[in-house]
């Protein structure tokens, strides 16, 4: 069998956990057109140590976004991402494959095991921040809400605490917007800065170039594309795929455009 179809199949803890049957369907469905090696790692030590592993083997990971992040992540930090494709069978609790779906992945296991078959390697930018982390498509500051709620430790009765205001207290008829001081740089250029305060920005990778839309409150929002973007000021969290990270006080995000390789479905 030639080396393309030496498969190294990484599934990742979430995914056995939460959809058994979709893993053991591609499982499978990829077993079936290929000489497939399969890892089951239960913490990201061990997916780490998988994927480091795998010889001549194409990486397949079957889980969430955020195990094609961390592969993405993994494989940037190891100078492997050009080495040849990633490809992902989508599988995860509701809400936690957006990203693979919105890069072009089949969402379900059978279409998706055999993208990975079939599928050509197609090539995507990559949003790379000062600290060798990876972006794969958008960022959002401040980290804002998502179907991928964090509650950081700690926090737990805060959060209690708001709840009971929230049922013991009308909700105000005009929603309350917030607003956050951040001084936004593309390409040297000063989008906003700390004295005047925006709802938010947002970075997507796209076409060789970061988009950024910076959105103020009493103004239209500025748009503008970048090779690189800086965002700063007091302490914030910021949302990148399906992780929030933070908090920073400032971070620079440039983008490698054509950076990696993901399996799609062939035209």
């Amino acid at each position: 069998m030639s080396a393309p179809d030496q498969l190294l199949v990484v599934i990742d803890a979430v995914a056995r956990r939460s959809d058994g049957e979709s893993v053991r369907i591609a499982k499978d469905v990829l077993c079936a057109g290929a000489a497939v090696k399969l890892c089951l790692p239960d913490t990201p030590a061990e997916f780490a140590k998988a994927l480091a592993r795998r010889g001549s083997r194409r990486p397949v990971v079957i889980g969430d976004d955020r195990a094609l992040v961390r592969a993405v992540g993994l494989l940037h930090r190891g100078r492997e991402l050009s080495d040849g494709a990633l490809s992902l069978v989508p599988v995860g609790p509701h809400g936690s494959v957006d990203l693979a779906g919105a890069l072009g992945v089949p969402l379900g296991a059978v279409a998706a095991a055999r993208a990975v078959l079939d599928g050509a390697a197609r090539r995507l930018d990559l949003l790379v921040d000062d600290s060798d982390g990876v972006v794969v498509r958008g960022l959002r500051v401040p980290a804002g809400p998502s179907g991928l709620a964090v509650i950081e430790p700690g926090s737990v009765w805060d959060t209690c605490r708001s709840l009971v205001r929230t049922l013991v207290r009308p909700a105000p008829s005009v929603p309350t917007i917030r607003t956050h001081r951040l001084r936004v740089e593309a390409d040297g250029r000063v989008l906003s800065d700390l004295d005047d305060p925006v709802e938010g920005v947002t970075v997507l990778s796209r076409g060789g170039v970061a988009e950024v839309v910076v959105r103020p409150r009493a103004a239209e929002p500025v748009r503008v594309e970048a090779s690189a973007v800086t965002i700063s000021g007091a302490s914030f969290r910021y949302r990148a795929d399906a992780l929030v990270t933070g908090p920073v006080w400032t971070r620079t995000w440039t983008v490698r455009p054509a950076a990696w390789s993901l399996t799609l479905p062939a035209a």
